[in-house]
């Protein structure tokens, strides 16, 4: 039996990434799909746990020789994708695999995997809140936020290519409409 998709997209700072950490724990048959990047490892990131950290060169290398899904670049000078191989292993030890994924490849996912994908946008409650966000997390410069935000707007209006838009105002209730429409999916 080949696993399922399950796909995870939003704009910086909706909350995806705790998200999809809370269902890998409560789902065992869960397994996490991890991405290329060609961006520089964040404190505490580990190589192949987190991300697979490639060189630029190595990402378009990749590229050109189709191990990716998808990909794109999502700020200037920064490829994220999803490598084919990944996605390969995880679906033929029958394992549902877990995506936590940017808007545009979310979307591309669930166009490549049809009804073997469920694809769920995660939206902030706000902007205003999802910049809260994203500067209590610490980890950009000012213009580097600027730019998240620019993106986010234009990534918001991406949420209607998704099977369901799960906003996410308060965590406990987010994280349980979460359950309810993975256990759905994979029932």
């Amino acid at each position: 039996m080949q696993g399922k998709l399950i796909i995870f997209s939003a704009p910086s700072g909706s909350g995806k990434t705790t998200i999809v950490r809370h269902l890998l724990g409560h789902f065992p048959n869960l397994a996490f799909s991890v991405s290329a990047t060609s961006r520089k490892p964040r404190k505490n990131e580990k190589d192949g746990v987190d991300y697979y950290f490639l060189t630029v060169e190595d990402f378009k290398k990749k590229v050109d020789e189709g191990e990716f899904l998808e990909w794109e670049e999502v700020y200037t000078g920064q490829y994220y994708g999803t490598l084919r191989s990944e996605v390969e292993r995880l679906r033929k030890a029958g394992r549902h695999v877990l995506f936590d994924i940017d808007v545009v490849g979310g979307s591309r996912l669930k166009q490549e995997f049809g009804s073997n994908g469920l694809a769920i946008f995660v939206q902030p409650p706000s902007l205003e809140v999802m910049e809260k966000r994203l500067r209590e997390r610490g980890t950009d410069s000012e213009k580097q936020l600027q730019e998240r935000l620019g993106k986010a707007r234009e990534e918001l209006t991406y949420a209607n290519r998704f099977d369901h838009i799960l906003i996410n105002d308060q965590l406990k209730n987010t994280l349980l409409k979460a359950e309810q429409l993975i256990e759905n999916f994979i029932s």
